[in-house]
């Protein structure tokens, strides 16, 4: 059952669900009128009025309390603590008719944050960028969370109105715009979703209806209610949250944030219930329509198909690639890095996907039995950066600063032609060195204060040294904004133009796209970080030279095939300082530092 305020034809269907209450009045502001709503089954309150205009706002009066905002918003443009504003979803003049989406097999991921992406921070500035980012190679771009939070600049991950676009980035038809352009440059748009918890500041669910569990604790406060008492409405809400993204803003795809911090005690899991909703809505509209996980864990039911008793996303965050690639490359060993500190464990992650499954206790290396080779490659999503792995960092550091420029283009490397699906962040392909930080802009001074020791806390285990920098600054804000005419320079173009190369033998070589993992096989030396990987697909062949290390070694890497290089991230071309690497492979040898070379066989080469 839709939950929201829905507009055609110069009328509106007000709908709310406010189970406990003896009465709910509208109150439409600019048309200073109040009309009271008429109770239906299960809870739910709703009135068609005549009349409305799109830009009408308007709150809820609950019984006799103060009136409030709806919970199912689709704008708030006075922010968290005004009135709600109607929205005419029919009157866009979409042009992406013919647009079904691309394979999840043949995406290229980038991330970005709207209010740093450009100096205006909206999705009107990011219109102009987006034919630049697919004449690049990318294919899919991935907003960081875009619902309504509390203040003018965040990450989103705290939204407390699901359904609304945040005001600070813009109106519902300027994310419209923008979706409407990507698929008429042939990008995908995916954004990122929170349905572990809601915000602190300007949450007014629970006083509509019992949306939260409090005996049930998350890290970011009380867990929803999905399994108790009224639960059907809850769940109502964020399906229909799901379908609202899809069907009025056309979107590609969610990723889910931290699912595994989702309760569910009950027969279906919801989790289950929302894929087969969303999969069942792909099918009516003739859409690819995608579902990625995030979790933190690894889990393998959340891949596991619905009808085989899994939860069926269709992709998942391998969150393992990350931790063993950024440990090898960086030295890092303190916290989750821990258990990622040997060179066998990012080896274990281009075979096996998991190194480690479970959550929580029960984290643990897979059985000697147990594999999970059965998760085809395309339905994993691999990075080196992310907003999460450099924001959470104490600087905000980004790799080419933690390691330098060469150990960064070795990650982009082996995450772009890994067998899985890579993922970029936002001004790594140019070699960006502006800091990703953490930034929120609270109004109450006691959640502020807790959000600065929240992040000395978590920072703690890291043993990091330097001062905490204040999220609440509008300077951490502003120096996380990445900088446009970096990619412009001299070094700029150079960084840019090796990713870009990387792309093009990503999509034109079929043994560098997302393939079976059975057929790559990995080797690397006995002492240090040289890895020699080997992929097959057919008859077709290709390998990968790296040295994960900042010294030169040596090695010795046994093979039948005739290798030729075409792509040495130590060229000159790329900003290096040479390439060192015969131009045909050579079984033993010496490594250069911070180095990557491609292999094709001599015939495809040519």
């Amino acid at each position: 059952m839709h939950v929201e305020a829905t507009y055609h034809n110069n009328s509106c269907e007000f709908t709310v669900w406010a189970p406990n209450h003896k009465s709910v009045q509208l109150t439409l502001e600019n048309a200073k009128r109040t009309i009271p709503l008429k109770k239906i089954e299960k809870g739910y309150w709703t009135s068609t009025v005549e009349g409305v205009k799109p830009s009408e706002t308007y709150r809820y009066q609950l019984d006799s309390q103060t009136p409030k905002p709806d919970p199912a918003s689709h704008f708030q443009p006075n922010g968290v603590f005004g009135p709600s504003m109607v929205v005419d979803h029919e009157a866009f003049n979409w042009t992406d008719t013919d647009w079904r989406g691309l394979e999840l097999k043949d995406l290229i991921f980038y991330e970005l944050h709207v209010g740093t992406f450009t100096p205006e921070g909206t999705f009107k500035a990011m219109l102009e960028r987006i034919k630049e980012l697919a004449d690049f190679g990318i294919n899919s771009i991935e907003l960081m969370p875009v619902s309504q939070f509390s203040g003018q600049r965040g990450w989103g991950y705290d939204g407390v109105f699901p359904f609304a676009v945040h005001n600070s980035y813009g109106t519902p038809e300027n994310l419209k715009m923008l979706v409407n352009e990507c698929h008429r440059q042939g990008l995908a748009v995916f954004v990122d979703t929170v349905y572990n918890h809601i915000g602190p500041e300007g949450n007014c669910l629970n006083d509509y209806a019992p949306y939260f569990v409090s005996s049930r604790m998350t890290t970011w406060g009380p867990t929803l209610n999905l399994d108790e008492a009224l639960s059907g409405g809850v769940r109502n809400y964020f399906l229909e949250n799901t379908l609202h993204w899809f069907r009025d803003y056309h979107l590609d795809g969610l990723r889910l944030d931290s699912i595994l911090w989702m309760h569910d005690s009950s027969p279906r899991h919801f989790l289950q219930e929302l894929n087969q909703t969303v999969q069942a809505h792909a099918e009516e509209t003739s859409r690819r329509l995608y579902m990625i996980a995030e979790t933190g864990f690894n889990e393998p039911q959340v891949l596991t198909p619905a009808e085989q008793g899994g939860w069926g996303f269709n992709g998942q965050w391998l969150d393992d690639f990350q931790h063993s690639l950024f440990s090898q490359l960086t030295g890092e060993s303190k916290s989750y890095y821990r258990n990622f500190t040997e060179l066998e464990h990012f080896t274990a992650t281009l075979t096996d996907s998991y190194v480690y499954v479970g959550k929580d206790q029960a984290f643990r290396r897979p059985r000697p039995k147990e594999s999970y080779r059965w998760i085809p490659a395309w339905q994993l999503v691999v990075f080196c950066q992310n907003h999460d792995q450099v924001g959470n960092r104490l600087l905000g550091d980004r790799l080419t600063t933690l390691a330098g420029l060469e150990a960064a283009k070795v990650a982009a490397g082996l995450v772009l032609l890994s067998p899985y699906v890579p993922l970029l962040f936002m001004g790594e392909e140019y070699g960006e060195t502006a800091p990703f930080m953490f930034f929120s802009n609270y109004s109450g001074k006691e959640l502020a204060d807790a959000i600065r020791e929240g992040r000395r806390k978590e920072f703690a285990e890291f043993n990091w040294q330097g001062e905490v920098p204040d999220p609440q600054s509008i300077e951490s804000f502003n120096k996380s904004k990445i900088d446009w005419q970096r990619r412009y320079t001299d070094e700029g173009k150079k960084i840019a133009a090796y990713y870009k190369a990387l792309i093009q033998l990503r999509k034109k070589v079929p043994t560098f796209q997302a393939t079976e993992k059975r057929n790559l096989k990995s080797i690397q030396n006995q002492q240090g970080k040289v890895l020699f990987i080997e992929k097959s697909r057919g008859e077709s062949k290709a390998a990968l030279l790296a040295n994960l290390g900042k010294e030169k070694q040596r090695f010795e890497f046994q093979t039948g095939e005739s290798y030729v290089k075409v792509l040495d991230s130590t060229d000159a071309l790329w900003g290096g300082k040479g390439a060192d690497l015969p131009a045909k492979f050579e079984p033993s040898g010496v490594m250069p530092g911070s180095c990557l070379a491609v292999y094709l066989e001599a015939e495809v080469s040519a």
